[in-house]
């Protein structure tokens, strides 16, 4: 009486066509990603990691909050550098907060 129905694709497309089609778009947005804001960061981030393991003794230098000093002294151990920010004054500062060194004319 009743015969075995079979469910068919509309169209007569096979299914595993689509599985590439659905996760290309997600393929595309990781690498804009990517290729907008990661890979500038970490180079960036290299840059600014070779721009400290550069500094020496008498650099003219700015930190992250924005003070300017001279390196009177480098603690590579403890990774500190000791800036003279006046006359006898002098500040430890841990050397990753060394935004970058001063401009020429400064």
């Amino acid at each position: 009486m009743f015969g075995v129905a079979f469910a068919m694709n509309p169209g007569g497309q096979s299914q595993g066509q689509g599985g590439i089609l659905f996760f290309l778009p997600w393929i595309a947005i990781i690498a804009i990603f990517y290729f907008l804001m990661i890979r500038p960061q970490q180079k960036k981030q290299k840059q600014h990691q070779r721009m400290l393991g550069d500094l020496k003794k008498g650099d003219k230098v700015v930190t992250t909050g924005g003070m300017f000093g001279i390196i009177v002294g480098i603690n590579e151990k403890d990774n500190v550098v000791v800036l003279k920010i006046g006359e006898d004054v002098k500040v430890e500062f841990l050397k990753h907060y060394i935004a970058g060194r001063a401009e020429k004319g400064n």
